[in-house]
């Protein structure tokens, strides 16, 4: 009989930990972002009919979907740094339940005014939940295990763009008059309303910390507490991340990441009706496409950055590549085939880069102030789905061209990249 080492003991029991601990936690946090994405970028399918129904300008509609993130950066800090003390299961359960709510509530949008301040609602209660999560993740994973993790939660986002624009898009076609509502108004409903009973399953199953874990057992959490023990010296406080320069530099470039991903997200129905598609079940598949990309992208990224130990290449070389697939498209004008093919590799590519970003600060900021310092990060970087739609909606409204605008997004993604090969972060781990 072999009789293994105790390094080989301890690496085999270290990978039925992770393995019970990814099955316990990645599918539901996967699920609740997949709504938290599905519900925050829905608005450019409704844009389909609720433009027309209500009257709204391109200029009008760009800003509506990107107000989303003012109310999210606003309160986004103030959720993360109470994160810890009030635990995750309270945070993420109340999150979901009061965004679900005001998700839903989007059906009674009749004016601009009531369409900017539910979308900045919906921002308000859905903040911190990205960051809150990437927090809670870094409670469980190390350094090396990290990029792979954050990979799988937000596969959601490419996930959400695969299953939201077919189901958005016969939600609004095939319940359009039903009960006297236009499908734009079912559509915001059906997506919504699932949020309510993942609060309350939020609840149940989330474990404040992994010492709260009642599926794991006494040696289980005296294993993973050595897996992530973090020396004294390593940890910092939130005052001093708030006073880190590096900290800053890193939000820019998630400002610049997260700017193309939204602009995309929010015009991509209609870039692609721009090519002459008019069904919208039909437009509803074509969107899809470039989400598929992104999930096979980030699940590759992740597990490569993880494997080589790695961040910065992998991070900027695709941002490199995202920056001239976008440009690409403004020159695909009229080709379907060939807009939906720089579309694809050009989303792949952001999403790889944003997969991988969250791997650096992550592993930068140590201790109790990560949640803070994370928050920090996604808060000024957020920002950036403002502005990136809101662009692309006046650049539209004051020329009558896409053009203009998606170029300006191109710029995005080759700043975060220039930004990330100049930046060197000594690991605090």
């Amino acid at each position: 009989m072999l009789v293994m080492s105790p390094p080989a003991a301890v690496e085999n029991n270290t990978a039925a930990l992770y393995s019970k601990i990814n099955l316990r936690l990645l599918p539901f946090l996967l699920v609740c972002y997949l709504f938290a994405y599905l519900d925050r970028v829905n608005v450019g399918f409704a844009k389909l009919q609720m433009q027309g129904d209500l009257g709204f300008s391109d200029a009008a509609y760009g800003v509506g979907a990107g107000i989303f993130f003012i109310g999210y950066v606003l309160f986004e800090i103030p959720s993360n740094l109470m994160l810890p003390r009030v635990g995750a299961r309270k945070t993420f359960s109340r999150i979901l339940v009061l965004w679900g709510i005001t998700s839903a509530c989007m059906l009674f949008v009749r004016d601009v005014p009531t369409f900017y301040a539910m979308r900045f609602l919906l921002g308000v209660f859905e903040a911190g939940f990205a960051p809150g999560m990437i927090y809670y993740l870094s409670c469980w994973y190390g350094p090396q295990r990290m990029a792979r993790a954050i990979a799988i939660v937000f596969l959601a986002g490419p996930i959400g763009g695969i299953v939201g624009g077919p189901v958005s898009a016969w939600l609004m076609t095939s319940l359009a008059g039903h009960g006297g509502l236009a499908g734009w108004q079912w559509m915001f409903l059906v997506e919504g309303l699932p949020c309510l009973v993942l609060g309350v399953l939020a609840w149940k199953l989330i474990p404040d910390r992994p010492a709260d874990a009642s599926w794991l057992s006494a040696d289980e959490k005296r294993l993973l507490e050595q897996e992530l023990a973090v020396p004294a010296a390593h940890k910092h406080s939130f005052g001093a991340v708030a006073r880190d320069p590096k900290v800053y530099v890193l939000a820019f470039a998630y400002f610049c990441v997260i700017a193309a991903i939204y602009a995309l997200s929010f015009w991509l129905p209609t870039l692609i009706k721009a090519q002459g598609v008019a069904d919208t079940v039909q437009l509803g598949w074509y969107a899809a496409l470039p989400y598929v990309g992104g999930a096979i992208g980030m699940v590759y990224m992740g597990r490569r950055s993880d494997r080589k130990r790695e961040r910065r290449f992998h991070a900027a070389i695709p941002a490199l590549a995202a920056a001239a697939l976008l440009a690409g498209t403004t020159l695909a004008d009229g080709h379907l085939a060939a807009t939906l093919a720089l579309l694809t590799l050009g989303t792949t590519a952001l999403w790889m880069t944003y997969t991988v970003f969250w791997a650096m600060p992550s592993e930068y900021i140590k201790g109790p102030a990560a949640a803070g310092g994370i928050a920090l990060i996604n808060t000024i970087g957020l920002s950036g789905g403002f502005w990136g739609p809101a662009i692309i909606g006046w650049a539209k409204t004051a020329t009558g061209s896409l053009h203009p605008g998606v170029l300006i997004m191109a710029v995005m993604p080759l700043a975060a990249a220039l930004i990330i090969l100049t930046l060197r972060l000594p690991s605090r781990h």
